[in-house]
């Protein structure tokens, strides 16, 4: 089992994070991408994937809720330059969050993408109520060969044949399988067989309790609660193209 999107170095699991990673191995959870925020949180990911090689494939990226520091561009390539698989993300545009500054999220974003395009690398995108802009960008600029990953893919089922014909991968956590959630399926219903991928999104986007199979004070999401939302999302759509989709995009040609 393989879990597209977490943030395994989240403070939050100060304290558990060893006792969430045997958790994780003994309920079958195979490898896991670990997605920075900034460079603050950078140096934990990195060392995840020194401890736990066969686990946990590290991801940095500058979130759009992140102030950008002046030499933020030279530490990302650093990381990309010296920690091995190395994948960028999370990145993306955010129109939700409280006094965005788009076009600041635009520049830190594009960065970001063409960075991932000169290097093929895995690029986990964060998109929020940004979706129109986020096209403009992707079809006016060079993408990675490899494709890009839409992680907590929240947008409409129609955008997706045209986000497909771009190269895009599309991730659902667990939150989707909320009962209010009801647009999203109809969205993850949608998505090609070769285009689909499971996250759990841990610590954030907790699942329906049906879904949680390892529960957490203060409402936490555990990582290995990907098993059980595997299994509650296969009753929707049949998932056995995830393993080899998970495979082709973040594994392939490293």
């Amino acid at each position: 089992m393989q879990d597209a999107h977490n943030h395994l170095q989240d403070p939050r699991f100060e304290g558990i994070r060893e006792d969430l990673i045997a958790t994780m191995l003994t309920h079958g959870v195979s490898r896991c991408v670990v997605n920075g925020t900034s460079p603050e949180d950078w140096p934990q990911v990195a060392q995840l994937a020194e401890l736990y090689p066969e686990l946990v494939i590290p991801s940095f990226g500058l979130h759009p809720w992140k102030t950008p520091s002046p030499n933020w561009q030279q530490q990302l390539t650093s990381y990309l330059d010296t920690v091995p698989h190395a994948c960028i993300g999370e990145c993306g545009l955010d129109r939700w969050i409280k006094g965005y500054d788009i076009e600041l999220q635009r520049e830190v974003f594009t960065t970001q993408l063409d960075l991932a395009s000169q290097r093929n690398l895995p690029l986990s995108i964060h998109c929020l109520k940004a979706w129109g802009l986020l096209i403009e960008i992707l079809e006016s600029r060079p993408l990675p060969q490899r494709g890009f990953l839409l992680h907590s893919y929240s947008g409409s089922a129609e955008l997706i044949p045209h986000l497909a014909e771009l190269g895009a991968y599309f991730s659902f956590s667990g939150y989707f399988l909320h009962q209010r959630k009801k647009n999203v399926r109809d969205a993850f219903k949608s998505v090609p067989p070769d285009r689909l991928l499971i996250e759990t999104d841990a610590p954030d986007m907790l699942p329906p309790e049906s879904c949680i199979d390892h529960p957490l004070e203060m409402e936490l999401n555990h990582p290995a609660n990907i098993s059980k939302i595997h299994d509650k999302a296969s009753a929707i759509l049949e998932l056995s193209s995830v393993p080899k989709n998970f495979q082709r995009f973040f594994e392939s040609g490293f």
